[in-house]
């Protein structure tokens, strides 16, 4: 018997940290860009501030993407707001702040766009900042519109926005998929996944094979893959028949584009 396929209302291209490469990520200046670009959804990562708030950032350390020291989660917002997140891209982009997910999510609603939340907890801190992801969506965003996607490759984490938001779609991250004897590959993560409540796998694209897009798909999970920069590599995909694709290219690949069109 074939299982039922979850519901997927998201557009196939999800723009990476709101404009890949071309802008500072996850800053609202990238996620305007992406936007120009004809980008409908966009991926972010959050994770807590020291006084509970979500803000975007990919690193536990603020080195890479700011002018800022230390780990990121041991500041309060207040702190973290007056750290320059732009001028390590380029001039143009000198001074750009620190977002919160709240106006990420509020600016989305507002231009009635898609939002796909990695959960990306400071070390230790998986399933509290799981819960406040959840807690935050349930206060601002409508049971009536298209629900944001969490994401995670922590476990804990989806289970932490599950406790809070269980209406909310989630889907495990998978960069190397896990070996055990005995196992095909991906079994064990397809189980993981399925234990979770998950609606997708979203993998490293290099880790999609027919066979296990097959047995996805025959779990009823959808499929999809991070990041996608070249246009073989979108090709291989949308022949797979997987649902997603998620690129740093957003000036490469139009969000309109169809598998004979790339």
């Amino acid at each position: 018997m074939t299982t039922t396929l979850k519901p997927w209302p998201y557009p196939r291209w999800i723009a990476h940290r709101g404009a890949g490469k071309l802008a500072p990520e996850n800053t609202m200046s990238a996620f305007r860009l992406g936007a120009q670009h004809g980008y409908r959804m966009f991926e972010c990562d959050a994770k807590l501030s020291r006084d509970g708030v979500l803000f975007l950032m990919h690193d536990a350390g603020l080195e890479r993407t700011t002018n800022g020291h230390g780990t990121g989660g041991d500041k309060s917002m207040g702190e973290l707001a007056q750290l320059d997140a732009g001028s390590w891209h380029s001039r143009a982009y000198a001074g750009e702040p620190l977002p919160t997910l709240e106006a990420l999510a509020r600016w989305c609603l507002a231009n009635h766009l898609h939002l796909n939340v990695e959960i990306k907890p400071t070390p230790g801190q998986e399933e509290e900042t799981g819960r406040a992801c959840g807690e935050l969506m349930n206060r601002i965003w409508p049971q009536a519109e298209v629900q944001p996607l969490f994401t995670s490759f922590q476990p804990d984490a989806l289970k932490g926005a599950r406790e809070t938001a269980p209406h909310i779609p989630r889907g495990l991250l998978v960069d190397k998929l896990a070996d055990a004897k005995g196992t095909s590959p991906g079994d064990i993560d397809l189980k993981t996944a399925l234990d979770l409540g998950c609606s997708a796998m979203v993998l490293n694209h290099a880790l999609w094979t027919p066979e296990l897009v097959a047995k996805v798909h025959g779990a009823g999970l959808r499929c999809s893959s991070y990041t996608v920069n070249d246009q073989w590599a979108a090709q291989r995909l949308i022949a797979l028949g997987t649902d997603g694709i998620i690129t740093d290219r957003v000036d490469m690949f139009s969000p309109a584009q169809t598998g004979s069109q790339l």
